[in-house]
């Protein structure tokens, strides 16, 4: 019961997303413009040091993009939650045997499958910013991203659960995702920032999950992985885990 109550719940997530045209195609085309617009801007203007494949921007952002394609898409998508809440759906669903444990996976689920998804079309891109990842590369970068999917959905619904305002959530993600994606390493690397942004930069778990695309991307065929991949993918994995528990509690805290 629960397990189907949860599929059901993840399919019409899905299923919204798909038919919302307008919202698939600003999905994958806003952050892919963003990426190239910017990327052949500043060009060869800016070259991150320590990284010696990268010849130019475009190569550089690229895999920042993918961070913000997972971020946006897993956090955007629990915006249902307040809007089920106020259509009455929410409700319908509480009164049901497990319907919080139902709606906390069937909205993780949901929006993991979305963001997954749409980050995957974009790596497929890859060869054009001179990156050539191999199957044993793409299976990695599968799992990097789907468990940083998993716990920036699971931020999302922590940060929906409450709110009955989409402005405010809106406002909110504006706030406080953006910056975060900016001190990930997305845009410019550590060495040569401020102390201080540095500093920040070290206790962003989204940092960890760039330096896991970016190490993965960059590793060509017959290379050695990256020998911080492990230690990036810990902390991402424990940082999701938590997330998780914190919506658990948070859902089954009864309102």
């Amino acid at each position: 019961m629960f397990m189907q109550a949860s599929y059901s719940l993840a399919l019409r997530e899905v299923t919204r997303f798909l038919r919302q045209k307008n919202r698939v195609i600003g999905a994958m085309a806003t952050p892919v413009l963003f990426w190239f617009l910017l990327g052949s801007g500043v060009g060869r203007s800016l070259v991150a040091p320590g990284f010696r494949e990268r010849t130019d921007y475009l190569t550089y952002f690229f895999p920042g993009i993918v961070l913000l394609i997972i971020l946006f898409t897993a956090i955007f998508s629990t915006v249902s939650v307040i809007e089920d809440r106020r259509e009455g759906f929410l409700q319908g669903v509480l009164v049901a045997p497990d319907g919080r444990s139902a709606i906390l996976f069937g909205k993780l689920i949901g929006g993991t499958l979305l963001a997954v998804f749409q980050a995957i079309v974009v790596v497929l891109l890859a060869p054009y910013s001179d990156y050539h990842p191999d199957a044993r590369v793409l299976f990695y970068l599968l799992a990097i991203i789907s468990v940083l999917a998993v716990g920036l959905t699971a931020l999302g619904f922590l940060i929906a659960w409450p709110m009955d305002s989409t402005q405010g959530f809106h406002a909110l993600i504006n706030l406080f995702f953006v910056p975060l994606w900016f001190l990930s390493g997305a845009l410019f690397p550590p060495a040569g920032s401020a102390e201080w942004i540095r500093v920040l930069m070290r206790f962003n778990p989204l940092s960890y999950g760039h330096d896991a695309l970016a190490g993965l991307l960059a590793t060509r065929p017959g290379m050695p992985l990256p020998v911080d991949l492990s230690h990036d993918f810990s902390i991402v994995c424990a940082t999701t885990l938590l997330l998780v528990m914190a919506c658990a509690l948070q859902v089954s805290r009864r309102s």
